[in-house]
């Protein structure tokens, strides 16, 4: 197998789906982190676990569509969950999320170590790291199978489908950005224009959601976490307009998944080790790189707690 072949079969899918993944993760984060709500994407993170056990083990299969229902319940538990235990308990929301989301994901790894997951990929290792090393591309020859039907048809199934959540939060975040940008600055303004700001906030959370439950099964819970505030975090550390906060962050999101599974694969390596590293660890790891050079190199490090202009 040529070189061009082996970076098409093996990496190219991989890189795509991280890169993907990071991407639709960072965009909704933008307005989470101007809204003072990061931790949302954290908790989400966090509580699909048990969503996709119990829909493992009502289907018994570990697929698409019965574990993405099951997540996307347990999200919206999450949601309901959080806003009981702060209205009941008057404790403010970011406790009321560590509550539920450390609760939640607790119980979804008992559920895991109690059940038969020895035939099928799911276990807590699977569920922290994901599976991104192994989503290789069987059919591919070389780049000519980009535009051969036969061999796109045996491309990874978590591809296709963390492209369309992507594009979905594209569409999203276009079609309603005035709103959620006047919502996310001035939310006394916004009501004064009838706009449905709890119905917006409501709907940010359910795209989070969304792109934390389509990126968890291959990318895993730890670069979900990461790119929902890094990338985001570091942006805001570049500039004070929202449109240049949200393509740096894209930016960001592309970087640490590219560079990050490449030093996955090679880092080791080239500094004399044997074994390549968890690249959703490397990722998570360079984003936090990213942002720690944009806090200590950035040109608004010094007034990053300063609201972003529209």
């Amino acid at each position: 197998m040529s070189m061009g072949a082996e970076f098409v079969s093996l990496s190219l899918p991989p890189i795509l789906i991280g890169t993907f993944a990071a991407i639709a993760c960072a965009l909704p984060g933008n307005f989470l982190l101007l809204r003072r709500q990061a931790l949302i994407g954290d908790a989400i993170s966090h509580v699909v676990l048990p969503g996709i056990v119990v829909a493992f083990l009502l289907t018994g299969v570990v697929a698409a569509w019965p574990m993405m229902l099951g997540a996307g319940a347990a999200a919206l538990v999450s949601v309901l969950l959080i806003e009981l235990i702060r209205r009941l308990g008057r404790i403010e929301p970011g406790a009321a999320m560590g509550v539920v989301f450390t609760t939640m994901f607790a119980g979804g790894v008992l559920l895991l170590e109690q059940s038969d997951t020895s035939d099928v990929h799911l276990d807590v290792q699977h569920a922290l790291y994901g599976n991104l090393e192994s989503l290789i591309w069987l059919d591919a020859t070389g780049w000519s199978s980009l535009t051969d039907p036969a061999a796109l048809a045996g491309l990874p199934p978590e591809l296709p489908r963390i492209a369309i959540t992507l594009l979905c939060v594209i569409a999203f975040t276009a079609i309603l950005w005035r709103p959620l940008k006047l919502s996310t600055f001035d939310e006394g303004f916004a009501r004064t224009l009838g706009l449905p700001v709890r119905a917006l906030g409501l709907a940010l959370v359910i795209v989070a959601a969304i792109a934390a439950v389509a990126a968890f099964d291959a990318v895993g819970s730890i670069i979900v976490i990461a790119m929902f505030i890094c990338p985001p975090a570091a942006a805001r550390l570049m500039t004070d307009r929202l449109e240049a906060q949200v393509l740096w962050s894209v930016g960001f999101a592309t970087l640490s998944a590219v560079l990050g599974y490449v030093l996955a694969g090679y880092g080791p390596l080239w500094l004399g080790g044997q074994h390549a590293v968890s690249a959703a660890g490397m990722i998570a790891t360079v984003s936090g790189v990213i942002l720690g050079l944009a806090a200590l190199f950035g040109p608004h490090r010094a007034r990053s707690g300063a609201p972003a202009e529209g």
